[in-house]
């Protein structure tokens, strides 16, 4: 199931494809400026909400690890209380101390299963979401890599493109007056730059 943030980022991927060529270019398009600027508002709304939502599987952490101290702690006074009854009935003494150091002992040992299990449990909670978290970050950025790469191939290829024009013309113009001192050739700028 997809988030909201990557529906987002398919919507402006699908715009951007469906965009017209601007005239006499195959690189550039017309965009609509607010419409382009609503999908990233709404990706940048969404953002936030995804990432607290994840916050909030992790903050549930605490609240695993308190109730499941609330259930080790009962089991305890539980324990404590019924070693208090055995150890006042005088004909088994001997009997209820025993029995009383046991369930001290297992009532220990289920409480520290119990923390180790809900420790596991919310770790695996909070990894999961760190993942999923970084997961769309590394697509977001991948994208935003991929836009770049794009971009910067096509202004190339228009600098090209104008420069074999530019060419031309003053070729051109050499033929049509060989006789004129032919005028200086502009200097290529660096795309980059």
């Amino acid at each position: 199931m997809s988030s909201r943030i990557e529906q987002v980022i398919d919507e402006i991927e699908e715009y951007i494809e469906g965009c017209k060529y601007q005239s006499f270019s195959n690189t550039k398009i017309i965009v609509n400026k607010e419409e382009l600027e609503e999908l990233l508002s709404e990706l940048r709304m969404k953002t936030p909400d995804e990432i607290k939502r994840y916050q909030k599987i992790i903050s549930n952490k605490e609240a695993i690890l308190a109730d499941a101290q609330s259930k080790a702690d009962t089991i305890i006074a539980q324990a404590q209380v019924q070693t208090s009854e055995l150890i006042n009935e005088h004909q088994i003494m001997q009997q209820a101390y025993a029995q009383a150091n046991e369930i001290v002992m297992t009532a220990s040992n289920q409480a520290q299963e119990i923390l180790d299990n809900a420790t596991n449990d919310a770790n695996s909670i909070r990894l999961a979401a760190i993942q999923y978290t970084d997961d769309i970050l590394k697509n977001l950025g991948t994208i935003i890599g991929h836009a770049m790469d794009s971009t910067k191939a096509r202004s190339e290829s228009l600098l090209a493109s104008l420069q074999n024009c530019y060419d031309m013309v003053n070729s051109n113009r050499s033929e049509l007056m060989p006789m004129e001192e032919p005028s200086p050739q502009p200097i290529e700028e660096d795309p980059q730059g």
